[in-house]
């Protein structure tokens, strides 16, 4: 299992579980015209991709350990041919909100990981993670899955697999968390979003649901008197 995954390749379970709790559209291929072959030219490193945008101050992690993080969910759900990926879903932002609160049980563990992992990636490919090409980065991400990488506690596959775990949620959690911008993880999915009535003929599934693109937090529902939800976002 590859850590930089096509649409088709995240596990429908990771999916499935990830909508009930949170919750993503069928996405199409673009496929390009034909072109004639370019002259052959001398071979060139692949350009990491530039980082994703904070658009607010981070709440925990440092700035260094936010490049990481954020190379990091880029490559475990990376924007392809088929749409946005995690980095889009500003499942990093999830991340450093949450481990703040509901997952500040976990800040040591992103501490240490993302050093060992930048340590990891320096000692085997020649830089930072997030200085390394694509291909180097899903290398080292490989190595954590398979837990052979080494200066991991307790081991590299545990960060792996909490990392991973994380990303899922920041990409397809309700945007009131700070994951899943502009709804690209519902979208990616095709869940519809929150429905306090359902028709019959949307029971039968003889018409597709229109996507509710808001949170359901926006909706007097779940919202206790006083304005408050009973948690911290």
């Amino acid at each position: 299992m590859r850590p930089a995954r096509s649409r088709a390749e995240i596990s429908s379970k990771q999916v499935a579980g990830a909508a009930a709790a949170f919750s993503a559209a069928t996405p199409a291929v673009v496929s390009a015209a034909a072109e004639p072959a370019p002259p052959a030219a001398a071979p060139t490193l692949e350009a990491p991709k530039p980082q994703a945008t904070r658009l607010e101050a981070l709440e925990t992690l440092t700035a260094a350990e936010a490049d990481t993080l954020e190379a990091i969910v880029a490559r475990l759900i990376p924007t392809d041919a088929n749409g946005p990926g995690a980095a889009e879903a500003r499942a990093a932002h999830y991340i450093d909100r949450a481990l703040t609160g509901p997952l500040r049980g976990s800040r040591g563990a992103y501490a240490a990981g993302l050093a060992a992992i930048d340590a990891y990636a320096q000692s085997t490919k020649g830089a930072a993670f997030a200085k390394l090409t694509e291909s180097d980065q899903d290398a080292v991400l490989a190595d954590m899955e398979k837990n052979v990488a080494t200066g991991f506690t307790p081991d590299a596959a545990t960060f792996f697999n909490l990392v991973r775990t994380h990303t899922i949620q920041g990409t397809f959690c309700d945007p009131y968390y700070g994951g899943n911008a502009d709804f690209v993880g519902w979208d990616l999915i095709g869940y519809p979003g929150l429905r306090l009535v359902v028709t019959a003929d949307e029971q039968r599934m003889t018409v597709r649901a229109k996507p509710v693109r808001q949170s359901a937090y926006a909706d007097a529902t779940f919202t206790m008197k006083g304005g408050s939800h009973g948690h911290r976002p």
